[in-house]
């Protein structure tokens, strides 16, 4: 966030510059922060609030660096770009760390990773990964599923959708037969509408690593995102929040508690 930045180099002193990093925020800006309202369990709105584990973690993050957040809903399609053009500061919305990505944005260190799960209602002639071909398959437009499902089943009929509300909606309408989200969201999904039995049909898990992404000139954010990060990694909050909203996901070593 450059105008958090400037804003500081304007008024403070070292000294207050170490202030900025304890409880209080001392006269900072606010850092908006572009998410999603309906991912969960990573990013979605409930009663009102911001949360899941992207966005809860990020709170932590922000509290450890005495830097206050803002958070707004957009789609995910528009979200990168929306960062790049300063519209946010940072995007939280588990956003795998592509190469094609990285030429938009700067992202943070990995604080997660991509898995994907394929999901389809009961009576679907989708039941596993080998039966996506010539079936109506959504996705969520400019996410890794959108990639993954052309990349690897180019004879799947790829339907697109602004945000994974609409992408639930048809699924549960069997206006699609599949979809392929997140998998913890995809789990998320079956567990709440056990009306329209869904099922996850098939897993994949990635190497890819999910970070909060920034504009390219945001270094000094970025440094202090990571710090942050570093900070509830170790004292265990991390593994706190993974166990309140991916209770069913092994931890990676890396981000166990010191």
């Amino acid at each position: 966030m450059k105008r958090l930045f400037l804003a500081l180099a304007a008024v403070a002193t070292a000294a207050s510059l170490a202030a900025c990093g304890s409880d209080d925020a001392g006269g900072e800006d606010t850092l908006r922060v572009g998410t999603l309202s309906d991912s969960k369990p990573n990013a979605y709105q409930e009663n009102g609030e911001f949360t899941g584990f992207d966005n809860e973690l990020l709170k932590a993050i922000a509290d450890k660096q005495g830097l206050k957040l803002e958070f707004v809903a957009t789609d995910f399609s528009a979200l990168l770009g929306q960062v790049a053009n300063g519209t946010f500061d940072i995007g939280s919305s588990a956003i795998s760390q592509t190469e094609e990505r990285k030429r938009t944005v700067a992202f943070s260190d990995p604080y997660n990773y991509q898995s994907l799960g394929i999901e389809a209602p009961e009576g679907s002639p989708v039941t596993d990964e080998n039966t996506l071909g010539g079936n109506r398959i959504g996705v969520v437009q400019g996410t890794v599923s959108d990639s993954w499902l052309g990349e690897n089943h180019p004879t799947a009929q790829a339907v697109r959708f602004p945000n994974d509300a609409a992408a639930l909606s048809a699924l549960k309408t069997k206006a699609i037969d599949g979809a392929v989200f997140d998998l913890a969201t995809a789990d998320t999904y079956a567990k709440e509408n056990p009306d329209a039995k869904l099922k996850v049909v098939h897993s994949i898990t990635t190497d890819l690593p999910h970070g909060y992404a920034f504009d390219k000139g945001d270094t000094e954010l970025i440094d202090r995102i990571n710090a942050g990060l570093r900070q509830v990694i170790d004292d265990g909050t991390w593994e706190e929040l993974h166990e309140r909203f991916e209770p069913n996901a092994p931890t990676p070593p890396e981000f166990a508690a010191k």
